[in-house]
């Protein structure tokens, strides 16, 4: 087997040690000038990215089309779309759930002021819950 390269001049073993002792490695061609903070986002939105494509296969079937035809290139394309539908549905509900918490935890202060920070972490980047199963063999009404 070959070997393959990055494009760029240089390649970046970058090792994580989680706390669980599970070790993991990636390979980066950033500058070596790049701080961790960026390195660490960027490793990490390869995970966003596989998450949608497993969701894709499991709840749209995506992975029982071929793109090697125009019929096929048409079926993915519309299940990119139904799911950029659906993930903009679920960030909606999210959304909603979020702030109706917001609302409900400030009816229940007494009147005081919080004067602590809250951790406004972005919806998009929470794991968000699988569609519910449908049943293929149900006849449609």
């Amino acid at each position: 087997m070959g070997q393959q390269h990055l494009p760029g001049d240089e390649a970046w073993l970058i090792g994580e040690q989680r706390m669980s002792g599970e070790k993991k490695y990636y390979l980066a061609n950033l500058p070596a000038r790049t701080d961790l903070r960026t390195l660490a986002a960027t490793i990490k939105a390869r995970w966003i990215c596989e998450q949608a494509h497993q969701q894709l296969k499991e709840e749209l079937g995506l992975d029982h089309f071929e793109g090697r035809s125009w019929q096929g290139l048409h079926r993915h394309a519309m299940t990119m779309i139904a799911y950029a539908f659906l993930q903009h549905r679920r960030l909606a509900k999210a959304k909603r759930e979020k702030k109706n918490q917001r609302t409900t935890a400030s009816t229940k202060l007494t009147g005081r002021a919080s004067r602590h920070r809250r951790d406004h972490r972005s919806i998009a980047t929470s794991a968000l819950p699988a569609l519910p199963k449908m049943d293929r063999h149900r006849a449609v009404a």
